[in-house]
């Protein structure tokens, strides 16, 4: 029986048909409906986000550093510049896979320990948007290997920078210093705003004492980039500031007779115009080339550096402390002066030796026999230690701490440098401080020579020295005399005004001391220093034991090399001795006597300055030649130099 068919509802199809069609409409209309809302959310409710974080796609902000300030001599002649050079730059979230990034690129542009390290502890103090550097200073070998691979390292790029470089290199290394990369520990204490895309920061000199100045403030450009991040154009440049310019006191051609005369010789030396305290020379030798530092000194450069056996680095004349020697006698004898305990014509007599009532053992003098009886003139030309033995036991220790404190010893000076060392100014106090031991009057009679407990720096005595020529006016010693906006705008003074009143209340007693300072050129221990020199010169020599002695008798063994092993050489001078414009300290480490050691040095730096002021130095006189003529002493004293022609 066959089955039968069912009849087609066409009506229920129809309707059915309706019903699926009505519901598939109303679906597809809520969904217009709510893409509709979705799209209105979107573009109108959230417009102004959207647009933002749009643009904030397209357009980024990339941060310009500023220019670092120039710095030159008094004379224009440049000693920092800003040259351009190319880093490798690294935008960290546009970089996939930062290790194997670091893996890869370290075949193309090659990469050492310290760079890596470098760029890490950067990274970490970075925010992800901004361009960390990788390495700096890139060769042109290094641009054209990865200009040919950049495809490979999104997010990296070569950047152009400015770096500084010094042309004269060891020449104001200690002076000027030099700037290094910054690290973690910079970024902790950098304001992150100003320094947003500096790389450098002042390390040591002036270019960490004057960081504020020299660094600038940052600008910024607003650029268009593309889906990969590459700038496509500019469409908003805000410039930087660039940092002001240094003008220093500091004259190149003395600077270079400064460090010519040492030949290589451990030690400083210090000029300073006694009108103003400004600077006019400050070397330590030896040196070093601060433009090792500037983009990272490599790990063999500074071990060679800091194990040099000569030490390169340290600063001799800003840290460097060494006992004076009879360089403080002038000064001691100013303060018998001004305390009423001594007067020009006073004399002692100088048998060989001094000594302390009911002690088993005396004080000598460095001549056997001693100088016989002088004054006050003759004392300093002689440089006869019995009579300062004396002149300080009667100042007594406290006398002589507080009129020798007044001229700037055991404290800083005040140069515009960081990191002065105090050196050591003997006193009850100090000791007391440093050895909970009491003053002995044998302390006093050695302090009396520069020896025991005194250590200066080169700039403390020039400092001092300075003040004493300048009739007792105390100035800070500067190198920094201007400032400058820019190239062409105008120089901007800094003053140096005096610390205080002079220190001298009658300059009749300056003129005792420079008659006696006056005579150690002409006829005392630097006579033969200055033959033929067209100014008049005052001066004193210091020859300071690096070792106690352990007996009291005289040193027969007078070789040079014997006797530089145990003393310390300085000279110091000023000229014109009438009118002082220039006061010069040097230092040798190792040299058998001041005058023959260190004096040759103060010459040259005369020299040097004489011809930069204009003048011409007359030619060197051998020994035999005819002395600077001499002029009648003062107060009974030796016979001084005359004024040798100064204009």
């Amino acid at each position: 029986m066959k089955k039968r068919r069912a009849l087609k509802d066409p009506r229920g199809e129809a309707a059915l048909f309706q019903r699926r069609s009505l519901v598939g409409f109303a679906l597809i209309l809520l969904g217009l409906l709510a893409l509709s809302g979705r799209f209105f959310y979107l573009q109108v409710v959230r417009h102004d986000e959207f647009v933002t974080r749009s643009e904030n796609n397209r357009v980024k902000p990339k941060v310009i550093p500023p220019a670092r300030g120039l710095i030159y001599d008094r004379n224009g002649v440049l000693l920092a510049d800003n040259v351009p050079a190319f880093r490798l730059e690294v935008v960290a979230e546009q970089v996939p896979d930062m290790k194997a990034m670091l893996a890869q690129i370290g075949a193309v542009v090659p990469l050492d320990d310290d760079d890596v390290a470098d760029f890490k502890k950067r990274l970490k103090q970075s925010r992800r948007f901004e361009s960390v550097p990788l390495k700096m200073h890139l060769s042109e070998d290094d641009i054209a290997r990865f200009a040919i691979n950049r495809w490979r390292f999104p997010g990296v790029d070569v950047v152009p920078y400015l770096t500084r470089h010094y042309p004269y290199g060891e020449l104001f290394a200690h002076v000027i210093g030099y700037v290094g990369r910054i690290d973690a520990e910079d970024l902790k204490r950098l304001d992150p705003d100003r320094y947003q895309g500096t790389s450098h920061v002042g390390r040591s000199g002036l270019e960490r004492s004057y960081e504020e100045i020299l660094h600038g403030t940052p600008g910024y450009e607003l650029v268009e980039v593309n889906a990969d991040g590459r700038t496509q154009r500019v469409l908003e440049t805000h410039p930087p500031i660039p940092g002001k310019n240094l003008y220093l006191s500091i004259d190149v051609r003395i600077q270079k007779a400064a460090m010519g005369a040492f030949d290589g010789r451990a030690g400083a030396a210090v000029a300073i115009d006694p009108r103003n305290g400004r600077v006019l020379a400050m070397v330590s030798v030896p040196s070093f080339d601060p433009n090792l530092f500037v983009n990272g000194i490599s790990t063999t450069d500074y071990k060679a550096l800091t194990s040099a056996p000569d030490k390169p680095l340290y600063n001799r004349a800003l840290r460097g402390v060494y006992p004076p020697g009879s360089t403080v006698k002038p000064f001691l004898a100013l303060g018998g002066l001004a305390y009423g305990i001594r007067k020009p014509e006073d004399t002692v007599l100088s048998t060989g030796e001094f000594c302390l009532p009911g002690a088993s053992r005396c004080y000598r003098d460095d001549k056997r026999g001693g100088d016989g009886v002088v004054d006050m003139v003759q004392a300093i030309e002689k440089s006869t230690n019995t009579y300062f033995y004396k002149l300080a036991m009667d100042l007594g220790i406290d006398r002589l701490s507080t009129w020798m404190g007044r001229f700037g010893f055991g404290k800083q000076t005040g140069i515009d440098l960081d990191g002065e060392e105090n050196g050591i100014l003997p006193s009850r106090e100090w000791k007391e401080e440093h050895s909970r031991q009491p003053w002995y009057p044998g302390e006093t009679v050695i302090a009396g020579i520069g020896q025991g407990y005194w250590a200066v720096t080169p700039l403390q005595l020039g400092h001092a020295l300075s003040i004493l020529a300048g009739r007792g006016i105390p100035r800070a010693p500067k190198l920094v005399m201007a400032t400058q906006d820019g190239v062409d705008a105008p120089k901007q003074s800094v003053p140096n005004p005096p610390t205080g009143p002079s220190l001298v209340n009658d300059l009749g007693h300056l003129d005792v001391i420079k008659q006696g300072m006056e005579a150690v050129v002409a006829t005392g221990t630097g006579r033969k220093q200055f033959i033929g020199f067209p100014l008049v010169v005052a001066g004193k020599s210091g020859t300071a034991e690096r070792y106690s002695r352990s007996t009291a008798a005289y040193d027969t063994n007078k070789s040079s090399a014997y006797l530089a092993s145990r003393h310390r050489a300085w000279f110091e001078a000023f000229t014109p001795a009438d009118d002082p414009k220039i006061a010069v300290v040097a230092l040798l480490e190792a040299g058998a006597w001041g005058a023959e050691a260190a004096g040759p040095i103060v010459r040259s730096i005369m020299e040097a300055w004489l011809a930069a002021e204009g003048g011409v130095p007359a030619a060197p006189q051998s020994p035999g030649d005819t002395p600077v003529p001499v002029r009648p002493a003062q107060a009974g004293g030796a016979p001084v130099a005359g004024n040798g022609g100064v204009p």
